[in-house]
């Protein structure tokens, strides 16, 4: 009897302990699949690599209802606008409607690539009052707009000086992101019948410098009134813009000018360079295949390279495109009583 008490006893603890044995390996699994719920979560809060955060938080699971692809939110990319040529027979009310357009998109800034008032003119008067109407337009931006020169903002002297006086340097450079920004001015100085374009020695020698200072940019971004390529008949040499062109070989950059009131994509020495139609310039408005419409470039910065795209006026509306009332319910209306029986 003694023998068959210890078999039993011993049969129950080894019961005991096999229970223990199973309740520690559920223990251990749930532990494995908790870390493994927690590794799948984590794994769409940080890039493929997992070298930065994304800042998206969800469960993945087995299957999922997207795809696999990272978000596009390199920190490195960012964002611009350009709008062109505003003047040379104005229409009132285009530019504003860009303004508008723009201020719905959100860049983190706008460039001009000149001819923003009418110009041509020696009577102060004047230009105050077509610089006042312009900055009533610019001001209601609500990101920076940097200025470019065209031939109808300065097109004599005293307009060149008037620039000066107002917005000082006729070309600057600026960077943001590791990219160079480099705004020209074709009009210097002031051209003639004659000449249609013209770079003075300073500023080639300021070029030639700023480039030389900003090696280490990804890419370098060009803007200028008059597109100097498109006249082969011209003396680029002479003109100033052979020095420019050739201190910009062996780096990556990107070329917009405006002035002629068409657009077109041109590729030369291997790089992009784009001449503007309208922001509101005068225009017979016949469509993409001629090159007159109005619009504004949107410029994203990649990683390596810009992905440049063509926004027309007429394909961005406000979210008050149309409104509708909200659905009510219909009152119930009661039947209507009986006829009285005679």
């Amino acid at each position: 009897m003694k023998e068959l008490r210890s078999h039993n006893k011993l049969c129950g603890l080894g019961r005991f302990f096999s229970k223990v044995q199973f309740m520690r390996r559920v223990v251990q699994l749930l532990l494995v699949l908790a870390v493994l719920g927690a590794a799948s979560h984590f794994a769409l809060t940080r890039t493929i690599d997992g070298t930065r955060p994304t800042g998206l938080s969800i469960i993945e699971e087995p299957k999922n209802p997207w795809t696999k692809k990272e978000l596009n939110n390199k920190p490195d990319s960012f964002q611009f606008a350009i709008v062109t040529d505003r003047t040379g027979g104005h229409r009132p009310g285009i530019f504003q409607k860009a303004v508008d357009r723009i201020n719905m998109l959100q860049p983190e800034f706008v460039v001009s690539v000149g001819d923003l008032i009418e110009g041509y003119s020696e009577d102060p008067g004047a230009w105050a009052l077509e610089w006042a109407e312009f900055e009533s337009h610019i001001n209601s931006l609500q990101m920076p707009f940097f200025l470019c020169v065209g031939n109808h903002d300065t097109s004599n002297v005293p307009m060149s000086n008037e620039w000066k006086r107002k917005f000082g340097r006729t070309y600057y450079h600026f960077r943001y992101r590791d990219c160079l920004f480099l705004v020209l001015n074709s009009e210097d100085p002031p051209c003639t019948k004659e000449i249609d374009f013209q770079f003075s020695e300073a500023q080639q020698r300021w070029v030639a410098q700023t480039l030389a200072e900003n090696k280490d940019v990804r890419w370098t971004y060009v803007f200028m009134h008059k597109p100097t390529w498109t006249s082969p008949n011209a003396d680029l040499v002479k003109l100033g813009w052979q020095s420019i062109e050739d201190s910009l070989q062996g780096r990556k950059y990107t070329v917009f000018a405006g002035h002629k009131h068409e657009y077109a994509k041109f590729i030369r020495k291997g790089m992009e360079y784009y001449m503007l139609a309208t922001t509101g310039g005068a225009s017979k408005l016949t469509g993409i295949a001629d090159g007159r419409f109005d619009h504004f470039v949107w410029v994203t910065m990649k990683d390596e390279r810009p992905v440049i795209a063509n926004i027309l006026l007429e394909g961005v509306e406000s979210s008050d495109v149309r409104r509708a009332p909200v659905p009510v319910v219909a009152p119930t209306k009661s039947p209507a009583p009986a006829p009285a029986k005679k």
